[in-house]
């Protein structure tokens, strides 16, 4: 159950930044209302998920995944480059979280 409450607060907080540059600096109602909900409900179901996780490892994942999700998106749905220091920047996420991982595993 913490895992699918910690993809749930990841898939809210990719929503909420994804919603984020549509809201042309939060002067777009509805785009900014989903922002507010989204973060909301993102750190509300990271709270729940950190009861039972520890919280390096879920805080590693959900920010994790999060910014790598936030690239792709980016790059597909806002045209926005893929740069060689963007492409290392997403690799050296995605490692850290897997040795903190490593490192946190019972």
């Amino acid at each position: 159950m913490p895992w699918i409450l910690l993809f749930g607060a990841i898939t809210a907080e990719v929503v909420a930044t994804s919603a984020l540059k549509l809201s042309n600096g939060l002067s777009r109602l509805a785009p900014t209302v989903v922002v507010a909900i989204g973060y909301l409900l993102a750190f509300v179901l990271l709270a729940f998920a950190v009861r039972q996780l520890q919280v390096s490892i879920a805080y590693a994942i959900w920010s994790g995944v999060g910014t790598a999700a936030i690239c792709v998106i980016g790059m597909v749905a806002l045209n926005e480059p893929l740069t060689a220091a963007k492409a290392l920047g997403v690799l050296m996420i995605i490692g850290g979280v897997v040795t903190l991982n490593l490192a946190g595993a019972e």
